[in-house]
């Protein structure tokens, strides 16, 4: 497989002296999805931030609803023929219907009441572990009592920035008869193009974080969003076909990701791990992990009309340089 890009050059002259500058772009296209990206210049647009998280999670936690003593009350429970329980738990995680559904069978999973406060250096293995478990479970658990609802995906909006209505940190599971525009776009890709791409990454190395058994990690050709990882899951189409061993893979490929980020002075993040049908043939169960905008007064948005409504990335953290600061955590 090539990986298909091509480079852009603005010219212009420069402020009161007039001199000639030359500003390269180069344009990348997704191999599965052929969705393009902008690679621009290191200009600073994603800022390490020194504001103070800890306290701000003080202000606004005396009201949240998913902390000790409210959790209980506040939340939703499931039908009696999702769970009889109303709650899934594994661990100190809980999960509990969305009460803002966004789809006909929607779910918040907390990683502990506990944990207000929890950057992203401290989303430890066994927490993600545990939260993914309870998703994996609800995705199963649907789709027993709807045999109709077969799309699943689990999700996280970390931080205000990253599209998060409330700061307790939790995922979000979305399990349903339709899939998502991603999820449509990549159970049409075949196959063989899904080994391709990943064979064309292991022989180039650049972007190729390395596997953690089961499970490819690498940075992304064309990212849709900065520091953007890949992750695909070869003989599993979805995730209620996750049993306890891959889902603590998982975890753990995450976590070095968060971690990563975190050493990058980034403490905001979006997941979407895209499931297809169960037993969808050639399928690669794939996820993307992606940093946002740092939360502080007046903060730059990471998203703007190129992603929003062009439905193109545009990033200055190159993905080899990504994979360069990433690489030996997987690695090791």
């Amino acid at each position: 497989m090539e990986l298909e890009r091509y480079l852009m050059t603005a010219e212009m002259l420069a402020p009161g002296g007039g001199e000639l500058i030359r500003t390269p772009v180069e344009v990348r296209f997704d191999p599965l999805t052929g969705h393009t990206t902008r690679i621009l210049p290191e200009r600073g647009l994603m800022p390490s931030g020194d504001f103070d998280l800890a306290a701000f999670a003080r202000e606004n936690q005396t009201h949240c609803p998913f902390c000790p003593g409210r959790i209980d009350e506040l939340t939703p429970r499931l039908p009696p023929a999702i769970h009889a329980a109303g709650h899934i738990t594994r661990g100190e995680a809980i999960l509990f219907p969305n009460l803002h559904a966004y789809a006909s069978h929607s779910s918040v999973s907390v990683y502990s009441p506990r944990l207000h406060y929890l950057p992203l250096a401290a989303i430890t293995e066994q927490l993600l572990a545990d939260n993914l478990a309870t998703q994996v479970s609800f995705a199963d658990a649907v789709m027993a009592a709807d045999p109709d609802a077969s799309w699943a995906s689990i999700n996280a909006n970390h931080m205000l920035p990253a599209g998060s209505s409330l700061f307790h940190p939790h995922l979000q599971g979305i399990v349903d008869a339709h899939p998502t525009t991603l999820q449509r776009l990549l159970a049409a890709v075949p196959a063989e193009r899904f080994a391709a791409y990943l064979e064309t990454e292991r022989s180039a190395g650049e972007r190729y974080l390395g596997d953690t058994g089961r499970i490819e990690w690498l940075a992304s050709f064309a990212p849709i969003a900065p520091a953007e990882l890949r992750a695909f899951i070869a003989g599993i189409a979805s995730p209620a076909e996750l049993d306890d061993e891959l889902t603590r893979e998982l975890a753990h490929g995450i976590s070095l990701g968060l971690g990563a980020y975190a050493e990058m002075g980034f403490e905001s993040f979006n997941l979407a791990l895209y499931g297809a049908p169960p037993g969808t043939a050639g399928y690669r169960l794939n996820l993307r992990l992606a940093a946002r905008s740092n939360l502080k007064p007046f903060y730059r948005s990471d998203s703007t009309f190129l992603e929003r409504l062009h439905w193109e990335g545009a990033v200055d953290l190159s993905p080899e340089l990504v994979a360069e600061r990433i690489g030996e955590r997987f690695r090791s």
